[in-house]
């Protein structure tokens, strides 16, 4: 299945213009820094923010499975007897239990994304299918949403991991205008440290879809230690150089634990406590060594 875990409106930082970026549920990375937890695993699942509920038990009461159990006046789920029915989640009285995972029709989404389009033409913009990782998806849905839009004359932008079978990207290629990239990590042994895998299909795809003349937008999230250092920078940077790659842009962003909130409410654990960002110093350092490089188009964020 392929499931949706939000539409967002009115997004400046997911491609040219003003965009709608979809979010799809389910990566093959494990991200210790990953701001988007509930995109991770690829079933739906329930949320629940255990610092405001109340305990009233009323989640308890309704569940037709009996898998919520009140313990010291705390609600506790039994995934294995959960079938996600949403019952709890209407009748909790604080709102605080969400199931995490929608599936969309191809019309129905496509519907929803034409909506925008008075954004789209007026700035520039368009559809960002983004995750999780959208190209771990069903190659044929997603293959039905671009060639949907390519139909409507929307701008197409996919942000990508990279960690997926290269015919995915072969697929789609006719019909994307840009590609947002993921370059985390130069180093196979730190990449499979901090990711969870090695990085060389990643890499792999990169300068297949260079050759294939696709637009790419190099975006590496720079964490200060793990690739924030001019050591990581300069083996991307003479990557990028050996393979005869030339980015439309390449971001470097910042690190920030904005989703770290997130892990209590899916019961996961945030295990990017100890990383931090680079200074803004130390960042604009990163720029100029991308810059002398030829690399003209290098900014910080995006």
């Amino acid at each position: 299945m392929n499931y949706i875990t939000n539409i967002q409106k009115y997004s400046i930082h997911d491609g040219d213009g003003i965009r709608t970026t979809v979010f799809f549920k389910g990566c093959p990375l494990k991200c210790v820094w990953c701001h988007n937890p509930e995109t991770q695993r690829f079933e739906r699942e329930l949320q629940y923010d255990k610092e405001k509920c109340i305990g009233c038990g009323a989640c308890a009461k309704v569940c037709p499975q009996s898998a919520i159990s009140m313990t010291e006046g705390k609600p506790v789920l039994d995934k294995s007897l959960c079938n996600l029915c949403g019952k709890c989640e209407n009748y909790c009285p604080e709102g605080i239990r969400e199931t995490v995972g929608e599936e969309y029709p191809v019309k129905e989404l496509v519907k929803e994304l034409m909506k925008d389009l008075m954004f789209y033409e007026q700035s520039g913009g368009g559809v960002t299918l983004s995750g999780g990782e959208v190209m771990a998806m069903s190659t044929e849905y997603v293959l039905e949403i671009a060639k949907a839009l390519k139909k409507e004359e929307i701008s197409l932008t996919i942000d990508t991991c990279g960690y997926v079978p290269y015919d995915k990207f072969e697929a789609v290629l006719p019909y994307v205008d840009t590609f947002l990239y993921d370059v985390k990590v130069m180093n196979p042994e730190l990449h499979k440290k901090y990711i969870g895998v090695d990085n060389r299909l990643i890499l792999e795809n990169l300068v297949k879809l260079a050759d294939a003349g696709a637009r790419i937008y190099i975006r590496i999230p720079t964490v200060k230690e793990v690739n924030g250092n001019d050591e990581n920078m300069k083996a991307t940077i003479q990557f990028l150089k050996e393979h005869n790659i030339h980015p439309a842009q390449v971001n470097l962003l910042p690190y920030h634990n904005t989703g770290s909130s997130k892990y209590p409410k899916l019961d996961m654990e945030y295990k990017g406590t100890d990383l931090t960002a680079p200074t803004n110093e130390e960042m604009e350092g990163f720029v100029k060594l991308f810059q002398d490089e030829g690399f003209s188009n290098t900014r910080i964020g995006g």
